[in-house]
């Protein structure tokens, strides 16, 4: 069986790190897909036990958690009962970045349910030995897992996201120090003209970018 040198496979995860797909990146290297596949799946594995082995006992301050959602195979509402019940459809990414390093502490692939907060929680405890700030979102089984994990040996917040709707304020609140009304040229058979005025401190209007002046139809130019 042909083996890539070491060469050749430094060049396909660099090419897959920067962003490539994988289709590019056969084509741009001349390697099949299979290829690809199987060398992004053994150096996936590597750093998998390389990470296990090397985070640990971390010194961190301000640790942040949240879940990055995807899917395999398809999504939940495309899948057959058979399907979902192999374990196709949502996954659910968890996440734990220290803050100031930007240092993924732990990962964990998994639903969203309470099993896999509390699993997650304990991992991400084993790898910290001193007391941090861990800000979390809102999902609620955060607030047991935590404090299976910690006990009270954490600083524990949850930041929730409020969001609203922007409303634009009607056209007659606007200030009378930046809009005048728009002047008017009508031609016969023409489409009327519309000119919004910008005060700038000058006698002459101008574009709404700034440039250079302009005139209405009924003047000339000085």
């Amino acid at each position: 069986m042909n083996q890539l040198n070491t060469a050749k496979r430094c060049q396909i995860i660099a090419a897959l790190v920067e962003g490539n797909s994988i289709n590019a990146t056969c084509r741009m290297l001349g390697v099949g897909k299979h290829t690809v596949l199987r060398l992004l799946e053994d150096a996936g594995c590597a750093c998998a036990a390389y990470h296990d082995a090397v985070v640990r006992g971390l010194e961190v301050k301000r640790i942040q958690c949240d879940e990055i959602w995807a899917f395999v195979l398809g999504k939940d509402k495309n899948l057959t009962l058979e399907q979902v019940q192999a374990g196709f459809g949502s996954v659910w990414t968890w996440t734990a970045i220290d803050a100031d390093s930007k240092l993924i502490v732990s990962y964990m692939l998994g639903d969203r349910g309470a099993d896999a907060a509390h699993t997650f929680m304990r991992d991400v405890a084993s790898r910290i030995s001193n007391r941090i700030q861990l800000t979390t979102d809102g999902h609620r089984v955060y607030a047991e897992a935590v404090e299976d994990a910690f006990g009270s040996e954490v600083d524990y917040a949850m930041l929730v996201k409020i969001r609203g709707i922007e409303r634009k304020p009607r056209i007659a609140l606007q200030p009378r120090n930046l809009y005048r009304m728009p002047n008017w040229s009508v031609e016969r058979h023409a489409r009327p003209k519309i000119h919004l005025y910008q005060l700038c401190g000058t006698s002459e209007p101008f574009h709404e970018n700034g440039n250079a002046p302009i005139h209405a139809a009924n003047e000339r130019p000085q």
